[in-house]
């Protein structure tokens, strides 16, 4: 037999339902943007929560529950109760159990959402400052913490290095041995990976610590000038040399010198490299005599010098008085671990400068990070968080915040190629990355509409016209 609902019943029952699917297209937008995230009314109760959060604190999280006792419960230590008390923002750490047992750490970062003019907000919150108003909710950012850094995938701060990467903590096991010595260290790795960091390290770790540490690019530099920055030169010894020049050699004496890119190194400028090393004195440019020099010598080079040498570029006797200790930096790519760790301390260092203040970097963005091959490796991953930095708004870190090459690496090959010494004009390189970007949310929306650009038309907001037209303009009719 079947109910028929009263015309009243029926409409009720279709709010209900609508209520229910717009509480959960909300939760799962806020999923997507914050990741593991918890919503709180004034008075601190939980009015969303998403899946992530969920799962990460071990089970549901019960609508109207009082979030400093269910966080909380009955510890003595409450920092996060008392802060949400109080009005303040805070960041702390919360014990939680595993679901297969054992103890997580779980970080929270509260964000309070700002009281409007005529929302009853109440009156200033005296522990939020004098004429504060009080906030008319919260969202709580949670992630996992580390109970210990005994733990193997635990993360390890390593003179400026941040890593969870077993391959980079063996590195920084082999460091702390080499570092006691004294023998020559060369350090391979690619372009902006951190041989600069290593060769820091090495030093500070050394029993020459306390003495100087230069550096020079061996790749920078002319030749003619690269030897006297170097090994020094006299006055008088060419023009422009108006006073003594030390040279990098006798300015690191006591400590270490870094010789980045040394591969880089022109062959007569090996040869004077070679009788350097091996009788530690360095003959000045202009100078008839030699002068003693005590220094350790930290080479980094993103080639292979056995390569070198193989092709007659490099000297290997000069290989073997470098290579005595090889270290080898891994590249990001190959610890994927570490790259939303290094993001995530990038964007703290960011934060402390002021300004713009990213609470999260979203789920999205992390995908597309993390995916990404990163060629320039570190060094590439934090112009790509200062260029998201700037261009960003708000406290979480989106997919659009990225540069068009990561969000879609096809926008890369519409780079406009031009010469080294005429830079395009801003406005063009504007319109080549909207150009780029468009194109790309094009193919998405044919790809997602199975090609009908009818319904891709209305995905994007367009006309079937309009589409064809801008298809056209941008060469995917």
């Amino acid at each position: 037999m079947t109910r028929w609902l009263a015309p009243c019943d029926a409409a009720r029952v279709k709010a209900t339902r609508g209520d229910a699917d717009q509480a959960l297209l909300i939760k799962v937008a806020l999923g997507a943007l914050a990741g593991p995230a918890i919503v709180l009314d004034a008075e601190l109760r939980v009015v969303a929560a998403t899946a992530a959060a969920e799962t990460l604190l071990g089970g549901a999280l019960p609508l109207g529950v009082s979030a400093p006792k269910l966080l909380c419960g009955e510890a003595v230590e409450r920092p996060m109760a008392e802060a949400l008390a109080a009005g303040r923002a805070v960041t702390t750490t919360i014990p939680r159990p595993r679901a297969g047992g054992g103890e997580r750490v779980v970080r929270v970062r509260t964000v309070p959402l700002p009281g409007l003019d005529g929302d009853g907000g109440g009156d200033g919150d005296a522990g939020a400052g004098p004429g504060a108003r009080r906030p008319t909710g919260w969202i709580l950012l949670l992630d996992e913490a580390w109970a210990s850094t005994d733990s193997p995938d635990a993360p390890v701060l390593f003179h400026g290095m941040w890593t969870r990467d077993p391959a980079m903590k063996r590195l920084f096991r082999l460091i702390e041995k080499v570092a006691a010595g004294s023998a020559n260290v060369l350090v391979r790795g690619e372009t902006g990976a951190g041989k600069e960091l290593v060769a820091r390290a090495v030093h500070a770790l050394s029993p020459r610590g306390q003495g100087p540490f230069s550096a020079i690019n061996c790749a920078a530099l002319p030749p003619t000038l690269l030897e006297s920055e170097l090994f020094g030169h006299v006055r008088g010894a060419f023009t422009g040399a108006v006073r003594d020049s030390l040279g990098t050699f006798r300015a690191a004496s006591g400590g270490t010198l870094f010789l980045d890119e040394v591969a880089e190194l022109p062959l007569e400028l090996q040869a004077k490299l070679l009788r350097a090393v091996e009788t530690r004195t360095v003959l000045p440019v202009g100078a008839t005599e030699v002068v003693p020099i005590d220094v350790r010598l930290v080479s980094a080079t993103h080639r292979s010098l056995r390569a070198e040498v193989a092709a007659g570029r490099f000297r290997a006797d000069l290989m073997y008085r470098l290579r005595v200790v090889p270290l080898f930096l891994p590249p990001l790519r190959l610890r994927p671990g570490d790259i939303t760790l290094l993001a995530e301390r990038a964007v703290d260092e960011l934060n402390a400068r002021g300004g713009r203040r990213i609470e999260r970097i979203s789920q999205g963005a992390r995908k597309l990070l993390e995916g990404h091959d990163w060629p320039g490796n570190v060094r590439e991953l934090r112009n790509v968080l200062e260029y998201a930095y700037a261009i960003g708004e708000g406290p979480i870190l989106v997919e659009a915040d990225l540069p068009p090459e990561l969000v879609s690496p096809e926008a890369q090959g519409s780079e406009l190629v031009l010469s080294a010494n005429r830079p395009p004009p801003a406005d063009v390189v504007v319109r080549s990355a909207r150009s780029a970007a468009e194109a790309t949310r094009i193919r998405r929306a044919l790809e997602r509409a199975g090609g009908h650009r009818d319904r891709a038309a209305r995905s994007l907001g367009l006309s079937r016209s309009t589409l064809w037209r801008r298809m056209r303009e941008l060469g995917l009719a």
